[in-house]
């Protein structure tokens, strides 16, 4: 019989511009009023005040395994504290079946006065755990945590990895019915984040509830079934992960587009370069395919075009060139394609240059931004590929180039 674990009907949360007109006022309160306070991104603005959370619909089935996305301020961290019951909600209706913990922030109900085995029972207790269950469960946890030779030191004096490890494992060897987790891997080490993600495997495996917020994408493909994706304060998507994460990473694709696609001279414009994300096919070392929209007042010959691929820490990992032989007065587009690529699952940033004889016509190292992600814990050269807006550089490929109207062909080649 399929259980309900959670049902939201209705719920919205307002925030008063203007904290603290009844009651007690903080100094935070008085800098917001003198500075003008300011809503998230995209929240609805009235008056008074601002709607984080507006008419979210929506129930989760015990076992469920869930990812809620969506960019900074669009209501993912007011919902999970609404759930959390940290937030009561202005309007609306939050009904839950069973035991629940969360893990919002980094040393959430940590003491830093307190031991790391202190912390243990009074974080556990407040959690709902009683101490006949720390107890049995405290070998587990500190192994889960790796800080052994650390247990009776105060937590002041750990760092935010192992803060965010001690956190974690307390979080997760609960016998909670729904865990909640917002973003709080971002600290920890490749290792740990795999280790954190198994147990969450075998949490939602014993037929739990996880609800896991991140803004790795590469995490909530392998993690989730169902993906929740909000856009100021409002549902978009609620179905499968692939196509929430689809449209979280589509929605970024115009941002910055004509500040970065600037040319050199007055005569020679690109007017598009994007990814055909409808190109790709799933599966490791797929052709990537791109195109190049170019509009030209004067006849071209000889164009040189070079599409650099560079990581998140600004190596290079390949620089591609080709020549145009000619490009007609007027509109041309110009179908790229990276048939070998051999990336693993990682952010890349793609740079492009165009020159003629004499004349460099564009330059950017900023121009789009690819996502590979892998869509199974399991095998991480498994991929699936989706792109977001273009703010920065880089990747690894042999390209080929056809230019319409006139048709010319050619191949990059890896220097």
């Amino acid at each position: 019989m399929i259980t309900v674990a959670i049902t939201v009907e209705q719920l919205a949360k307002r925030f008063d511009s203007a904290p603290g007109r009844t009651g007690y006022r903080t100094l935070r309160d008085t800098l917001t009023g003198w500075m003008g306070s300011r809503a998230p991104v995209g929240a609805t603005r009235d008056a008074t005040g601002f709607w984080a959370l507006q008419d979210i619909d929506f129930h989760i089935e015990a076992g469920e395994k869930v990812g809620i996305i969506g960019r900074n301020g669009a209501g993912k961290s007011t919902l999970l504290k609404l759930l959390s019951r940290i937030h009561e909600p202005t309007r609306g209706r939050i009904r839950m079946r069973g035991r629940l913990a969360s893990l919002l922030e980094v040393g959430t109900g940590f003491h830093p006065e307190l031991s790391g085995r202190e912390n243990i029972y009074f974080n556990g207790a407040m959690l709902g755990m009683g101490k006949a269950e720390i107890r049995r469960k405290l070998e587990q946890i500190v192994e889960f945590a790796e800080i052994e030779s650390f247990l009776e030191t105060p937590v002041k004096y750990y760092s935010s990895g192992m803060y965010v490890r001690l956190g974690f494992a307390v979080a997760a060897h609960l016998d909670s019915d729904i865990l909640i987790l917002d973003e709080v891997l971002a600290v920890g080490d490749a290792r740990f984040q795999n280790k954190c993600l198994g147990r969450i495997q075998e949490i939602a495996r014993e037929g739990r509830t996880v609800i896991f917020v991140s803004h790795n994408m590469s995490s909530i493909l392998q993690f989730t079934d169902r993906t929740l994706l909000l856009e100021s304060g409002r549902i978009l998507h609620d179905g499968d992960s692939e196509t929430g994460v689809a449209e979280y990473l589509k929605g970024n694709e115009l941002a910055n587009r004509r500040s970065q696609l600037a040319s050199k001279v007055p005569w020679f414009q690109i007017t598009r370069f994007g990814f055909e994300q409808q190109a790709m096919v799933p599966g490791f070392n797929q052709p990537l395919h791109f195109s190049l929209q170019l509009d030209s007042a004067r006849e071209l010959s000889d164009l040189t075009l070079t599409l650099g691929i560079t990581n998140t820490l600004g190596a290079r990992l390949v620089t591609a060139r080709t020549s145009l032989e000619s490009v007609a007065v007027g509109t041309s587009t110009v179908a790229l394609q990276v048939p070998d690529h051999r990336l693993t699952p990682g952010t890349y940033f793609i740079s492009l240059a165009i020159r003629a004889p004499g004349r460099a016509l564009f330059a950017a190292e900023q121009v789009l931004c690819l996502e590979l992600v892998a869509d199974s814990i399991e095998d991480r050269h498994l991929l699936a590929l989706a792109h977001k807006s273009g703010d920065r550089l880089g990747c690894y490929c042999v390209l080929q180039a056809h230019c319409t109207p006139d048709h010319s062909a050619a191949t990059l080649l890896t220097p």
